[in-house]
C-alpha cells in the first residue's frame, strides 16, 4: 500500500507540477503576481539532509535560529542509530482531528481580507505595534526567554489584529514551543496554524516541520503521514514557484526514506533512496543521498552490492565529507566476504588519508580512522591473522598523542607481538606503557590507564619469568650426560 501510494504521489506530482509550469510560460503576468518567497536553509550538520528550496513563504515569520530540526545524520555513530521509542502517553495530543486549539485566536477586524496574505515588507511607513511586539517575541526567543516571548505572542493573538499579524504570531509561538522542548505543545499550535489558514503558501513548510518534530518524538508513522501530506499540500496549493515545490517535494521524499533508515526499516529505507537518485530530481545532493542508500544497503547481507556502490562512491566523490564512513563500510562489507587483504587495504587507506582532507573536518575523519582500524585490527587479532592486525595497529597509535588513545593501542600491540614469539619487542612495548607519564587531560581516564599500566607490568614480568625459565631448562639439558647407561651383566 505504501510503494502504491507513493507511485500515485509521484505520477501526479509529474502531472500537475508540468500542467503548472505551461502555465507560469504562458501567463507571465500570473508569475509576476505571485507571492514572494525567501530562502530558507536546512542546518548544518555532519549529515546535512538537502535544503527544502530556494525559496520558503515562512522565512519572513521567523530567523537563522528556526531552521527546520534534521534528525541523524550524519553523526559519527549514525550507523548503529537505535529507533527512537514513541512516547505513548502523548499520542491521544498528538491527533490533530482530535486536539482542541491550543491557541486562543481573537477575531481579526471585519475589512480584513479572509485569505491570509503576506506582510508588504516594502513600507515606507514606520512598523505597527503589533509588529514590534511579534519582533520583541524573536528577540526573547533568541535569548531562550521563553516565557517572555510565549506572554507577549499570547499578547498579540488575543487582540484585534489583522490576520497576517496572528499568522505570524501563532507561527512564532510554535518556534517558542519547539526550542522550549515542548513538542506536544509545538505540533498542536502548528495544527492550528493550519487551520486557521489553510490556503497559506508555507503550508507544505509547515507539514515538512511537524514531519521533523514527530520523527524527533520517535513517532514514525505519524512522521511519515504528514510527509505524504506535504507533496500532497504542495501539489494543490499550485502556486507560481514551480522549482521550490518540486525541491519540496523531494525534501518529503527524503525525509520518507530516513524515517524508513531511522525506524530500522533499511529495506524500504534503500528503496525510497534509490528511487530518489533513479528519478534524477536531486543532482545537487545527489553524494549525500547515496552515502544514506549506502548506510542502508550495509545494514542487510547484501555485501557485494555494498562493495560495488561504495566503491563508486569514492571514484566519484573522493572529496566527499561522507568518504571515511563510506570506506569504513566498504572495509566492513570486504572483511565480512572474508577478503582480509583488501579490507585492510581500505583501513590503511583511510588512516594514511591526504592531511588536506583530513584538515577539512578533522573530527569526522579521526572518529572514522579510529572505529575503522579498532574494528577491523581487532577482528583480524582475534582471527589469529596477526601480521595484518600488527600493521594496522601500529598505524593507529600515531592518530593521537594522547595517553588515553595510545597506552590502549600500544597493550594491543604488545599481545599481538607475543603471538608473534616476538618476545623482546613485546618487552619493549610494555616498557613504553609503564615509562608513559600522565598528562592532565588524562585524570578522566586515570582508573583505565593504571589498569593497563597494571596489566602492561604483569605481562612484561611474566615474559622476564618464561624468559629465564627457557634458559633454565636449556641449561638443564645441556648438562645432562650424553652416554648411554651400561648394559646390565648377565
Amino acid at each position: 500500500m505504501k510503494r502504491l501510494t507513493f507511485h500515485l504521489l509521484l505520477g501526479w506530482a509529474a502531472v500537475c507540477l508540468a500542467s503548472a509550469g505551461l502555465a507560469q510560460i504562458t501567463d507571465t503576468n500570473a508569475a509576476n503576481d505571485s507571492l514572494p518567497v525567501a530562502e530558507a536553509k536546512a542546518p548544518a550538520a555532519t549529515n546535512t539532509t538537502p535544503e527544502v528550496a530556494d525559496t520558503n513563504p515562512l522565512a519572513q515569520l521567523s530567523d537563522t535560529n528556526a531552521s527546520l530540526p534534521v534528525a541523524e545524520a550524519k553523526a559519527p555513530a549514525a550507523t548503529n542509530t537505535t529507533p527512537a521509542v514513541a512516547d505513548t502517553n502523548a499520542l491521544a495530543q498528538l491527533s490533530d482531528t482530535n486536539a482542541s486549539l491550543p491557541v486562543e485566536v481573537a477575531k481579526a477586524p471585519a475589512t480584513t481580507n479572509a485569505t491570509p496574505a503576506v506582510a508588504d515588507t516594502n513600507h515606507l511607513g514606520p512598523p505597527s505595534e503589533m509588529e514590534t511586539k511579534i519582533e520583541l517575541a524573536r528577540k526573547e526567543r533568541q535569548q531562550k526567554d521563553y516565557t517572555g516571548a510565549a506572554k507577549t505572542l499570547e499578547g498579540v493573538l488575543k487582540a484585534e489584529a489583522p490576520s497576517e499579524m496572528h499568522r505570524q504570531a501563532l507561527f512564532e509561538l510554535a518556534l517558542v514551543a519547539e526550542d522550549n522542548a515542548e513538542p506536544v505543545k509545538a505540533e498542536q499550535i502548528l495544527a492550528q496554524y493550519l487551520h486557521m489558514f489553510p490556503q497559506d503558501p508555507g503550508a507544505p513548510d509547515i507539514l515538512l516541520r511537524q514531519g521533523l518534530i514527530y520523527r524527533q518524538m520517535g513517532v514514525h508513522t505519524l512522521a511519515v503521514s504528514k510527509f505524504y501530506a506535504v507533496m500532497s499540500s504542495a501539489l494543490k496549493l499550485q502556486l507560481g514557484n514551480i522549482d521550490y515545490y518540486k525541491k519540496l517535494v523531494v525534501r518529503a521524499q527524503t525525509e520518507i526514506a530516513e524515517t524508513y533508515y531511522l525506524d530500522a526499516q533499511f529495506d524500504e529505507a534503500a528503496e525510497y533512496f534509490n528511487r530518489i537518485l533513479t528519478a534524477g530530481n536531486a543532482e545537487e545532493n545527489r553524494a549525500q543521498l547515496e552515502c544514506k542508500l549506502i548506510r542502508s544497503i550495509s545494514h542487510l547481507t547484501n555485501y557485494v552490492t555494498t562493495i560495488g556502490k561504495a566503491q563508486t562512491f569514492l571514484e566519484q566523490f573522493p572529496n566527499s565529507p561522507d568518504a571515511p564512513e563510506i570506506r569504513f563500510l566498504l572495509a566492513s562489507a570486504l572483511k565480512s566476504m572474508d577478503r582480509n587483504q583488501d579490507s585492510m587495504k581500505q583501513v590503511l587507506l583511510l588512516l594514511q588519508s591526504e592531511q588536506e582532507n583530513v584538515n577539512k573536518d578533522p573530527e569526522t575523519w579521526l572518529y572514522w580512522q579510529r572505529r575503522a582500524g579498532n574494528e577491523i585490527a581487532n577482528q583480524l587479532y582475534k582471527e589469529g591473522d596477526c601480521l595484518d592486525a600488527l600493521q594496522i595497529y601500529l598505524s593507529l597509535a600515531d592518530l593521537d598523542k594522547s595517553a588515553a588513545w595510545q597506552v590502549p593501542v600500544w597493550y594491543q600491540t604488545g599481545m599481538v607481538y607475543e603471538q608473534l614469539q616476538q618476545w623482546q619487542k613485546a618487552t619493549d612495548t610494555y616498557t613504553q606503557i609503564l615509562d608513559r607519564k600522565m598528562e592532565p587531560n588524562d585524570t578522566n581516564d586515570a582508573p583505565m590507564l593504571s589498569s593497563l599500566t597494571d596489566m602492561a607490568k604483569w605481562r612484561r614480568d611474566y615474559i622476564a619469568w618464561q624468559q629465564k625459565a627457557r634458559q633454565s631448562d636449556l641449561a638443564l639439558h645441556s648438562t645432562e650426560p650424553t652416554n648411554a647407561p651400561p648394559a646390565a651383566t648377565p
